[in-house]
């Protein structure tokens, strides 16, 4: 005990914290940087609070959680939304074998759960950071990512992955659902990314959907270019929604959606004329 006196708690952290981490499947390994506990005071918070002990999560192993293993290993227009969102908002720890999605919108990480067979496990992912984590353990999910481009650190070198055209609409929602911003006046929308050679990918993708499209360059005060991929027009932006927004994935509202269909009826009254 002596030595978890030179490891004060990180500000803000408290039992409850450590337990709901603990409970999510985060391994000691990982709680304690965040926590700044030693593995053996995090342990004292669990028996101080009659917490079962899990072995494999206590050795530093991830925790096994039910999830279909196979999720990504086939096509499907679930399986391209999903991808999607990985893409844009996923996570890969280098470490372990484990994969998370934070969305603002718990209703799409409980979609993504129920697509994937998977627990519904949810982290903060920070501790000055409190949007929805949903965690999944799985060394073969993370292979399969990694094989789509999904790996740790992608948002610099991230690739446009070959997607069949089929699913093209199902993919580019997610990415939509996950990093796209829409004005709420319905006239432009944009993508955000740091990897030059996705927002090329997605251009390609706008332009081949005859969409007003194009991509603007910034430079961040790091002093690292970020890309925007902008859909432009209020024609183009319902147009964009028909495409992306159908019935392939079950429905959800979305304020994104929304504010892409605030013209519509202009589009579909030039479309009748």
């Amino acid at each position: 005990m002596k030595g978890d006196k030179t490891m004060p708690r990180n500000p803000g952290i408290t039992d409850e914290d450590i337990i709901k981490m603990y409970k999510s499947g985060m391994p000691f390994k990982e709680m304690v940087p965040r926590v700044g506990i030693s593995d053996r005071a995090i342990r004292n918070v669990m028996y101080k609070h009659g917490v079962k002990m899990n072995r494999e999560q206590s050795s530093g192993q991830p925790r096994k959680h039910k999830v279909n293993e196979n999720y990504f290993k086939i096509w499907s227009h679930e399986m391209a939304w999903v991808l999607g969102l990985f893409i844009t908002d996923g996570c890969v720890n280098k470490t372990h074998s484990s994969v998370s999605l934070t969305q603002k919108n718990q209703i799409i990480l409980r979609q993504v759960a129920k697509y994937m067979d998977a627990d519904y496990i949810l982290s903060k992912k920070y501790k000055t950071r409190t949007t929805a984590t949903l965690i999944i353990n799985s060394k073969e999910i993370k292979n399969d990512l990694a094989n789509l481009g999904v790996l740790p650190n992608k948002s610099l070198t991230v690739q446009f992955p070959s997607v069949p055209d089929a699913f093209l609409p199902s993919f580019i929602r997610g990415v939509v659902d996950g990093d796209g911003w829409v004005q709420k006046k319905g006239y432009v929308m944009n993508i955000t990314t740091a990897s030059s050679s996705f927002a090329e990918g997605l251009l390609l993708v706008f332009q081949t959907w005859k969409l007003r499209s194009e991509i603007t360059e910034e430079i961040t005060q790091a002093g690292n270019p970020v890309f925007r991929v902008w859909v432009k027009g209020k024609l183009d932006l319902p147009r964009l929604a028909d495409i992306i927004y159908n019935d392939e994935i079950d429905y959800y509202e979305s304020y994104k959606e929304n504010y892409l269909r605030i013209h519509s009826k202009t589009h579909n009254q030039i479309i009748k004329e």
